[in-house]
């Protein structure tokens, strides 16, 4: 009797199901078969092709029909639809043995649905029970069947389905769980993966590698019983126990290069980040990221044994590495712990360069003729200035020890970074000039007043690193970038609007800059950034009441910015700045670069047009347009000659 009821009855929803086709009774009018869209996974890769992020909504990465194994599916099929290529949606046979289960177990023991039906109920309907949704589920089943191959129905299948873990899709479930492409799966990892869709978090192998296994064994002995693998075959994967990975599905390797990353495909107009499924190529280098982020953490230690009231919850450090020549950025570090503040130092935070930034002053007079032994007056001056309500103030800067040298040449003066010497060759070289000429570098919000001698004014490290090439590439200015190349989904290469080059100095004006900038680390401030056996160049920079400390550094090859400070701009110790605080960082950073970089340039190019010329025992370098001083040009040709000096 009982058989007789269910026969009844799925005849009855066969006739449902023929009726509510030909009466259009079901909500499937506009439904375009041929479109399938998904949320999926985009991914942030190094320069080397290491990835450092997923960003989505689902974590999902599409495979492509091709892309996935046969086996893999011989697997899925043995498991949950047997009949799948037979069969047009539904599988009548199938639910007649699911009614005869169900009559034999008193329950329901076994459901009926094809791959078919599976992807129409969680892609096209709502999970509501009830006739109606059984009906369009059936009809829209048998749409699909009539609009798609079964190659195309399999691979949105595979593609869709939720497979524990917070991974969508085979192709990410791979990666995820066994850290493998599809064609390197083994078929017990195969069984695993297709096992899921039963029960995704029972069965999911990083909290229940006991079920997992079980589920899978479940697997291979169905397709051992349908004689599709062998008894050799389905013993040996039986006994197989695969490693398994749990890791964060982020895989978010340098967060605050990822922040800034996407806030830049933001500017460019791309919005659909979390879901659109992009392929994202960045300059960074993985190793490189580490090390600069071990540098910073090891400033911020540093910081602390020295003051032990320092305020922690205030106190961090900033670094960009690039590469002056191409403008790639190599590391990018916005904070000593992202995960205690995701706010981006290195590219939110304009801070007070303080005097990192008098090589600019130097680099102006040079371009006007002055020359690296060329006098100025490192003597006091008092200036009457004005506040911003107008009010008369007098101004009274003085060098670091308090102390006047006199007349000393601009070499000196930036070794020992002398404020009041500065103060004097912008004087003498015109404020005005001066201002206009940094404005058109690219610096921004420059007051008109001599305290930019001694970089009176905010620059984020972001900006300075590419401000900083023109000295570093030799008189060019390079533009920075940290996208290099952006695929959609469908494997289009997306255009990136790039910025010129621009030559504001010439490379032997601007080398004679460089040499000044060897000195300060050879013989000055920057001596904690010394490194045996390789040239570098750098200034430190400290802003008043040692509030900023700073440290830009270059080597033939890369350009390393390093920042510290209090994030709500109070002072540090009065001790604390950029030769103490930031320069032996700089030094850390690439001791460690260097070891893993050994191979690296060691000594700069002197560029054709650069002279040099020994005088009592110092070394002096010089151009046309920038003579040594009192020597005619016959004078230096001679020498030049003598000395078989020229490059």
């Amino acid at each position: 009797m009982k058989y007789i009821i269910y026969f009844i009855a799925v005849c009855g929803i066969l006739g449902c199901v023929v009726l509510g086709y030909f009466l259009n009774v079901v909500e499937n009018k506009d439904i375009d078969y041929k479109e399938f869209d998904l949320d999926l996974t985009t991914q942030f890769y190094d320069r080397n092709g290491t990835l450092l992020a997923n960003v989505f909504n689902e974590n999902r990465a599409y495979a492509r029909f091709e892309e996935i194994p046969p086996r893999l599916i011989e697997a899925l099929i043995a498991i949950e639809d047997t009949s799948f290529f037979e069969h047009e949606g539904i599988n009548i046979d199938a639910i007649f043995r699911a009614i005869i289960k169900d009559i034999q177990k008193g329950r329901l023991a076994e459901g009926a649905s094809t791959l078919t039906q599976q992807l129409v109920k969680n892609h096209y309907l709502t999970s509501e029970k009830s006739i109606k949704r059984k009906i369009n589920e059936a009809i829209i089943s048998y749409e699909i069947e009539k609009n798609l191959t079964k190659e195309q129905i399999l691979e949105r299948y595979l593609n869709f389905i939720f497979l524990g873990h917070g991974y969508y899709g085979i192709k990410t479930a791979a990666a995820g769980y066994f850290h493998k492409e599809l064609n390197e799966l083994s078929l017990k990892e195969m069984a695993m993966l297709v096992g899921l869709p039963k029960a995704p978090s029972t069965y999911d192998p990083t909290k229940r590698i006991d079920l997992s296994l079980s589920r899978a064994n479940a697997v291979l002995k169905r397709m051992y019983d349908l004689g599709w693998i062998s008894e050799a075959e389905y013993k040996q994967n039986v006994a197989l126990k695969p490693i398994v990975y749990d890791e964060s599905l982020t895989q978010n390797k340098a967060p605050y290069v990822i922040d800034e990353a996407i806030r830049q495909l933001q500017a460019m107009g791309i919005e659909d980040i979390k879901t659109g499924g992009y392929r994202v190529e960045l300059s960074v280098d993985l190793n490189t990221q580490k090390i600069a982020e071990e540098a910073i953490k090891f400033g911020y230690d540093e910081l602390i044994k020295r003051d032990k009231d320092i305020d922690l919850n205030q106190i961090n450090g900033a670094m960009i590495v690039t590469e002056p020549s191409s403008g790639d950025i190599l590391a990018l570090v916005g904070g000593v712990d992202y995960y205690k503040s995701n706010f981006n130092r290195a590219t939110m935070s304009n801070r007070q360069v303080g005097s990192s930034f008098k090589p600019f002053v130097y680099l102006t007079a040079l371009n006007l003729g002055y020359s690296p032994a060329s006098e100025i007056a490192d003597i006091a001056r008092v200036f009457e200035t004005r506040d911003a309500q107008g009010k008369k103030m007098i101004w009274k800067p003085k060098n670091y020890g308090k102390d006047f040298n006199g007349l000393i040449t601009l070499k000196e003066a930036l070794t020992k970074s002398r404020n009041l010497a500065t103060i004097n060759l912008l004087l003498d070289t015109s404020l005005s000039f001066v201002h206009q000429t940094i404005t058109k570098f690219g610096f921004t919000n420059v007051p008109q007043d001599l305290s930019i001698g001694l970089g009176s004014f905010g620059v984020s490290p972001y900006n300075y690193a590419e401000l900083y090439s023109i000295i570093s590439n030799y008189g060019t200015k390079q533009p920075i970038r940290l996208i290099t190349k952006v695929t959609d989904k469908f494997g289009n290469e997306i255009e990136l609007k790039t910025k010129e080059a621009e030559e504001f100095v010439k490379p032997e004006q601007a080398y004679l800059m460089i040499d000044m900038m060897k000195n300060v680390v050879a013989a000055g401030t920057g001596g904690a950034a010394r490194i045996a056996g390789l040239e570098v160049a750098g200034k430190t920079g400290t802003s008043n009441k040692s509030i900023d400390a700073w440290f830009v550094g270059f080597t033939p090859s890369i350009q390393v910015i390093t920042w510290y400070g209090n994030d709500n701009n109070k002072p540090m110790k009065y001790y604390e700045g950029g030769a103490r605080t930031a320069a032996p960082v700089f030094r850390y950073f690439m001791q460690k670069y260097l070891a893993e970089n050994p191979n690296i340039k060691r000594t700069f190019d002197i560029p054709k047009g650069v002279y040099k010329r020994v005088i009592d025992g110092k070394t002096w370098y010089y151009t046309d347009k920038s003579p040594l001083p009192k020597a005619s040009r016959n004078d230096i040709l001679k020498q030049q000659e003598e000395d078989g000096l020229m490059f």
